[in-house]
């Protein structure tokens, strides 16, 4: 694969599915019980015959069998596939989710459009770490390694001390749909530095949670770094330090209605 992300590094592997034999009423009931599923593959023991979406199933009689009302010309990915070109297939097709089949026609797994926004994000916040890294040994002429860990958010000392009401609605949207970035934290000789990430942590402090997942660059001789100076001056010594902005807009947003006025 080149190095690149493959499917089977991000698809579902426990696949809900249905039977072609199964009623319309059955399968209609089971997506309303489900957690967010519009649909399944139909699959006869292990093979992948169809599948099966809300929108089939309308003015359908409630007997029917599904077999009869499936798509059964359907696209699929492998699970070498490059998550890249899965992603593509999904754009271009509309489709939300692929079924996952190997060389033999089985049902492996599924990928979603959801799991295709994840792996971008995981490829671009170590480029962002790696970015922050160099420029830490560059200016302090230090050493630092990178770690992947949880951190407690009440123990992150902020370098920013506002926050935009508006944009905290859009990342508690990603954290309850597990799209959030992890955030990048300095562990400069057990105090933890948010470098990045603030919106996020201010979102999940609203919503109850305690930790998140994060990029800890850990300073390997510490020293006093200039953005822990800087918040210090600021009194920013937790998250409660920050404050939420509700009576402006964010400044892209007012750029933007700028050009549309001009």
């Amino acid at each position: 694969m080149n190095g690149k992300a493959a499917v089977k590094e991000y698809m579902t592997r426990e696949v809900q599915t249905v039977s072609p034999a199964d009623s319309v009423a059955d399968v209609a009931k089971r997506i309303v019980e489900s957690d967010g599923h519009n649909g399944f593959p139909v699959c006869e023991g292990r093979k992948v015959e169809g599948f099966v979406t809300a929108r089939d199933l309308l003015l359908e009689n409630d007997e029917a069998p599904i077999f009869t009302v499936m798509t059964e010309d359907i696209i699929v990915a492998h699970p070498d596939m490059a998550v890249n070109d899965a992603a593509r297939v999904i754009l271009r097709s509309g489709i939300q989710k692929l079924p996952v089949v190997d060389d033999a026609g089985n049902l492996v797994g599924i990928i979603s459009n959801t799991d295709v926004i994840r792996s971008q994000i995981e490829r671009a916040t170590p480029e962002k770490v790696g970015k922050l890294m160099r420029t830490l040994e560059q200016i302090h002429g230090i050493t630092v390694h990178q770690e992947h860990d949880s951190v407690e958010l009440d123990a992150l000392i902020p370098t920013q001390g506002r926050v935009y009401a508006d944009e905290l609605e859009g990342r508690k949207y990603e954290l309850e749909r597990g799209l959030a970035e992890p955030l990048v934290v300095i562990n400069n000789n057990g105090t933890y530095i948010l470098a990045d990430g603030h919106h996020r942590v201010m979102a999940a402090h609203q919503l109850g949670t305690g930790q998140m997942d994060a990029y800890i660059i850990v300073v390997d001789d510490p020293i006093e770094l200039g953005m822990q100076r800087t918040a210090e001056k600021e009194g920013l010594n937790s998250i409660e330090d920050i404050d939420v902005v509700d009576y402006a807009r964010h400044p892209l947003v007012e750029t933007t209605h700028r050009l549309q006025r001009d």
